[in-house]
């Protein structure tokens, strides 16, 4: 019982993926969780208004299936399983934090300063989090997909939009931590 409270080695969780994805192909089906939002909506009859929304989402209850034991498994994880004092974060890292304004987490997964309590007591960082959100929701839809399901789903499908795609996110990822990220926070 104990190898399943460890971290488990990339290269099981990695054979995992792949074993997952293997089975979904064989049955026809493709992996992503922003497609769940769109079945959430036309569960919720918005099919009715935005022909977007109007398909047989009932098709897709497996995918929710997969959002709700991914939901149940973190707070599993969190509360049941995870010990943050084995967390050992790379020296480099810690300096580079140190230098955005952001300190190391001391006993916890994530540093308080970006995901305390106290994010939500600032009108700014509520702003900086609802045009997060509103950015992400436009580019999931402009992508076609989120980044569980071009980069899981789309690459092991050898599909050249996935591939683009991909590119996209991680260029994107770099321009926000080395460009915008400084310019937000004043760093």
């Amino acid at each position: 019982m104990e190898i399943i409270f460890q971290t488990w080695p990339w290269y099981v969780s990695g054979f995992l993926i792949g074993m997952i994805m293997l089975c979904l192909i064989y049955f026809g089906k493709n992996f992503g969780m922003s497609s769940n939002l769109r079945s959430l909506c036309s569960m919720s009859g918005l099919g009715k208004r935005v022909r977007f929304f109007d398909f047989d989402w009932k098709s897709q209850r497996w995918n929710l299936v997969v959002v709700a034991g991914a939901m149940l498994g973190g707070f599993v994880a969190v509360h049941f399983m995870s010990d943050p004092s084995n967390v050992s974060i790379n020296s480099k890292t810690i300096e580079q934090l140190a230098k955005l304004g952001i300190d190391a987490p001391q006993g916890k997964l994530l540093p308080e300063t970006l995901f305390g309590n106290q994010t939500f007591q600032s009108p700014m960082n509520i702003l900086i989090l609802l045009v997060g959100g509103l950015l992400i929701g436009f580019g999931s839809r402009y992508a076609g997909g989120c980044t569980s399901g071009h980069a899981i789903s789309g690459l092991s499908n050898l599909q050249i939009p996935s591939l683009k795609a991909v590119i996209g996110f991680f260029v994107g990822g770099l321009i926000m931590t080395y460009f915008i990220f400084p310019l937000i926070f004043k760093v």
